[in-house]
């Protein structure tokens, strides 16, 4: 089983939590804060990092940094804040998701479960959908996740390769933001419209001047679409 690195300075947090992994199986480090998460991090390389916001000596965006420097290990934020400025900040400093405290542990097991089978490629998705999608200088191999760039392969956090893919899955077809958060992220998402502009803004920048035969093509007033030329 995926071993899991459980961040927070609440002791009851961190025992609660390790106490739900460790009956699903799972191996668990615990930190309590932000400069023992990373030691632990770079030790043990978990598979999946849930992390608080508000940590003593390195906060939880730093950690986020430090860990993105070395790994695409999908990062679970938990936070206290609620805020769209926060759940924006995280997911642009390349957080995977995010549980606003107070929580149920049940939805954060349900979450690692979800991450975790996406990174592994453990999806019930029907075989028609574990597929690779190729265009000009552009390869999205959704049953390994990754991503290739005029061949060469590029860091890519999971959700990002699933927007890509699931765009260019469906060519020209215009998606509404609230489309994109249902068919991508999930029914039971509880995100808003800034998430999409966050992981297309972050598409954009890995895909810019690849190819002058599709853009990500924002759609004004509706929302997104992968334009493919003749």
């Amino acid at each position: 089983m995926a071993k899991i690195l459980v961040v927070d300075d609440d002791l009851n947090i961190c025992e609660l939590l390790k106490l739900y992994l460790e009956n699903e199986g799972y191996t668990v480090f615990v930190a309590n804060d932000g400069q023992a998460a990373v030691d632990t991090f770079l030790n043990k390389t978990p598979d999946l990092v849930l992390l608080d916001i508000m940590l003593p000596k390195m906060d939880g965006w730093q950690v986020c940094r430090e860990i993105r420097k070395s790994s695409n290990a999908p990062i679970i934020m938990l936070t206290a804040k609620g805020e769209t400025f926060d759940k924006v900040l995280g997911l642009e400093l390349g957080a995977d998701d995010y549980v606003t405290k107070p929580f149920d542990a049940k939805e954060v097991m349900a979450r690692v479960k979800a991450v975790l089978r996406r990174t592994k490629g453990e999806t019930e998705a029907p075989e028609a959908e574990k597929n690779i999608v190729i265009y000009d200088n552009l390869e999205i191999n959704i049953t390994n996740y990754e991503l290739k760039v005029k061949g060469e392969v590029v860091d890519t956090p999971p959700k990002e390769l699933e927007l890509i893919y699931h765009f260019a899955s469906n060519p020209n077809r215009v998606y509404t933001r609230d489309q994109l958060l249902d068919e991508v992220w999930g029914f039971d998402y509880y995100g808003d419209s800034r998430t999409v502009d966050v992981h297309v803004k972050r598409l954009r920048e890995k895909l810019e001047g690849v190819s002058d035969k599709w853009t990500l093509k924002t759609v004004w007033g509706v929302g997104y679409k992968f334009e493919t030329k003749d």
